[in-house]
């Protein structure tokens, strides 16, 4: 089996996973001459185009002289781990590909350790070149620092090192030489990445990921790791749990270019699709009925930030969304658990209610924006993370944190991440820009971004991964002011606005129409306040100069949901909407506010 190649892509987010492959498309033809072809064209749902971001691994096959490459585009957040492991099972070899100023990022080393850990053989592309300030030779360094971190075996340090421009692009062995296409590349992934081992007998194929259509219902993708995949084989599936029943597919398809394609034989080593298998799951192997032999199950990490997910019972319920009981909720989440294998779904003991746990912010504020855009109305409590018990002891979960930031204004990033037990591990300089890396734990970082930004007049970069399990680092003071909430329900006037404009900042604009118990605004002190925003001006039928001046409303401040999220404390909710997200306090009424605080006041003490 010497004509299949299967490669994986993997790269810190926005070192140019996508636009590489973009081009890879052009130039191997796979288009049609009288076919437009967009950008980012493996982006493809509406959150990865407006975010720039990948969040579902896309498999896609380019022709190149007598191969088949099967290309496998990964994404690069930490928070979507679970697709990344899975997918990397598909692959014999990885391109990694590191921008060249910013060197190798967290999420650089996290889908790296991955691959190592598979024993797939890496070739580094140093990505925009083209760059004025690129410092290939020092990122080039820090790869090999990072692989030798990593525990690489020599085999896997030996790897071939290219220069690329994927924007446009081309590649080069040496950075001397002519620049004029990616044949350069596609020549190390055919010489380097070993072809798919022949492995004869029964045919095995396991599930690595999951698709969906209205027409064919669920679809299975995943390799052929022995044997050959006819369809006149009998089939069997053997699940998780160890059961096996038979299975017939409707259809196999394999991947042409950017399209799936019908056939009656897939080869062993070759990446396909299966549709027809209702009961289909990840980590499922579809075997030869005469010798159902499983492979190992895919181990996903654990789930570290937990939510609850409640209906919608503000007074405001029912008005923007199209599915708003606790039946809808239940069954849409319980959908998602088909193909999102990192996610947790626990029962609260109320029938209103929903424990979601997942990899991190990102990773549940995907779902719920998917899910609002979907017509959905819910609200959800406060993130909170996933403690463990080690040695008896309480041990928390821990993230490595790099920001990066102007060297003048290291000290004030330092200043804020110590205060929410971050212990510096490392500084160094990139040209006019200090990297710094903390170990911090998870519950510090919600709510940082902000401050830090704020801190930084919107200078810092920061990103983060999930590190280890370490015991409880400790208390985290409040670092939060106090909320400015709604005293009434109706439209927000600017006249109320401008009154209270030295009260604190406002999430809300003139004419908004809120409801009691709403957090319409931040105070500037450390406690809560209740302020009338619906005041109107009293007028009179006289008229005086100078009693009308001219109302000057600072701009209301916008979250987004991650933002929301990480902002709300624990007796305060986010309620989305297919149009809104609010904050709420958890009770609305404010003598229900006061005992709620009363008794955790109490609690406390005792």
């Amino acid at each position: 089996m010497t004509d299949i190649r299967n490669i994986a892509i993997i790269a810190h987010v926005d070192h140019g996973k996508t636009t590489l492959v973009d081009q890879i498309l052009n130039q191997c033809e796979v288009f049609r001459k009288n076919q437009v072809v967009r950008e980012r064209f493996l982006d493809s749902n509406d959150l990865e185009r407006e975010r720039g971001i990948t969040i579902l691994a896309k498999n896609i096959s380019v022709p190149y002289k007598h191969l088949k490459i099967n290309l496998i585009d990964t994404p690069g957040h930490a928070d979507f781990g679970g697709e990344v492991e899975r997918v990397l099972k598909m692959a014999d070899g990885v391109l990694l590909l590191v921008d060249s100023f910013e060197g190798p990022m967290p999420q650089t080393r996290f889908v790296l350790q991955k691959a190592l850990n598979l024993h797939l053989k890496p070739i580094v592309v140093v990505n925009k070149i083209d760059r004025p300030d690129n410092r290939p030779q020092e990122v080039l360094n820090e790869i090999y620092d990072l692989f030798i971190e990593l525990d690489a075996n020599e085999e896997q340090l030996e790897f071939p090192v290219l220069y690329a421009s994927g924007r446009e692009g081309w590649a080069v062995n040496e950075i001397g030489d002519e620049k004029t296409n990616l044949t350069p590349l596609l020549d190390a992934i055919v010489g380097y990445i070993p072809a798919p081992p022949l492995i004869e007998g029964g045919v095995q194929l396991q599930i690595t990921s999951l698709d969906y259509s209205d027409y064919l219902g669920r679809i299975g993708i995943g390799r052929v790791f022995r044997g050959n995949l006819l369809k006149t084989t009998k089939l069997s599936v053997i699940k998780r749990n160890g059961t096996v029943h038979e299975v017939t597919p409707r259809q196999i398809f394999c991947f042409e270019g950017v399209s799936r394609v019908e056939t009656d034989y897939v080869a062993c080593g070759d990446i396909c699709a299966l549709v027809g298998i209702e009961d289909i799951d990840i980590g499922d192997t579809i075997a030869d009925s005469e010798f159902p032999d499983p492979l190992p199950i895919i181990a996903i990490d654990e789930p570290t930030i937990s939510m609850t997910f409640t209906v919608n019972n503000s007074p405001f319920y029912g008005k923007e969304g199209k599915y708003v009981t606790s039946r809808h909720i239940r069954d849409r989440l319980m959908k998602e658990l088909e193909h999102n294998v990192a996610l947790r779904i626990q029962e609260t003991g109320s029938p209103d209610s929903l424990k979601v746990s997942g990899r991190g912010i990102l990773h549940l504020s995907i779902l719920i924006e998917n899910m609002r855009r979907e017509g959905y109305e819910l609200q959800i409590r406060e993130p909170k993370v996933i403690y463990k018990e080690i040695d008896s002891k309480k041990a928390e979960p821990i993230e490595i944190l790099t920001v990066d930031v102007p060297g003048e204004l290291a000290g004030k990033v330092i200043e804020l991440v110590g205060q929410r037990r971050g212990e510096m591990q490392k500084m160094e300089s990139k040209g006019s820009i200090t990297a710094i890396e903390f170990h911090i734990p998870s519950r510090g970082i919600m709510g940082l971004r902000t401050k830090l930004l704020t801190a930084t007049s919107g200078e810092a970069v920061m990103h983060h991964r999930f590190y280890q399990y370490e015991f409880f680092k400790g208390a985290i003071g409040k670092t939060k002011n106090g909320a400015l909430i709604s005293m009434e329900d109706g439209p927000v006037t600017g006249y109320a606005l401008d009154g209270l404009q030295d009260r604190g900042r406002f999430f809300v604009d003139p004419g908004e129409v809120v409801y009691k118990g709403q957090i319409v605004g931040e105070s500037n002190k450390d406690i809560e306040m209740e302020v009338n925003i619906q005041r109107g001006k009293k007028l009179t039928n006289m008229r005086a100069s100078g009693s009308d001046k001219a109302i000057k409303i600072a701009p209301a401040v916008k979250f987004s949901l991650e933002e929301a999220l990480e902002y709300i404390g624990d007796d305060e909710m986010v309620e989305v909407t297919p149009k809104s997200i609010r904050l709420r306090k958890l009770y609305l009424d404010p003598h229900e506010r006061k005992r709620f605080n009363l008794g955790k006041i109490a609690s406390k003490e005792n």
